[in-house]
């Protein structure tokens, strides 16, 4: 299969993809964090090129809730965001996912198909994570951890903090390229 993930500079999901034989690439604006297929630029020049399967991080800055105290100021950022998730829906990819926290894309676009949680695979951590989905079945607990926190959450204020935040869990990551990686 030919997987696309958008806005990924950590190279997790790409990984993961790869690791079971699809040919996987990510696209960010930023260098890859891990060696392997990336592009560097504007994902939207390369939306409409034969993918499979495209997963979608669009960056959540100006879309997530828990920066609503800001929203007021912030208005032609967040009209230009969702713009993009817009552009991203709209991709020709047949199997879609367009993954964001809790955000305005709820009540502006449409609410998402599932909420998802590192918890349901194998991180012990709290971080609701909305999907958007479009030929994909929902994702499916692969190890439920019983003891959770919110680490994400409490991440402390650094330079990298919006980096640390937005990365995938690997158990996620390796459920998707299991569940989805096999339509």
């Amino acid at each position: 299969m030919k997987v696309l993930v958008a806005c990924e500079f950590s190279g997790i999901i790409r990984d993961a993809f790869l690791s079971r034989g699809h040919d996987a690439i990510s696209c960010d604006l930023l260098p890859s964090e891990k060696p392997g297929p990336h592009i560097q630029g504007d994902v939207l020049q390369v939306l409409n090129q034969g993918w499979d399967l495209m997963i979608a991080h669009p960056p959540c800055t100006f879309l997530c809730v828990s920066g609503a105290r800001w929203f007021s100021n912030r208005r032609p950022q967040q009209e230009a965001a969702l713009r993009f998730v817009l552009a991203l829906l709209d991709a020709t990819c047949p199997k879609l996912c367009i993954e964001n926290p809790i955000s305005i894309i709820s009540t502006r676009i449409r609410k998402p198909d599932q909420i998802v949680h590192p918890w349901w695979f194998g991180a012990g951590e709290t971080k609701a994570t909305c999907l958007w989905l479009r030929g994909l079945p929902r994702l499916r607990p692969t190890a439920v951890v019983q003891g959770r926190s919110a680490r994400v959450h409490r991440e402390p204020p650094s330079a990298e903090r919006w980096k640390n935040r937005s990365r995938t869990e690997p158990g996620m990551a390796r459920a998707m390229a299991d569940q989805w990686g096999r339509l």
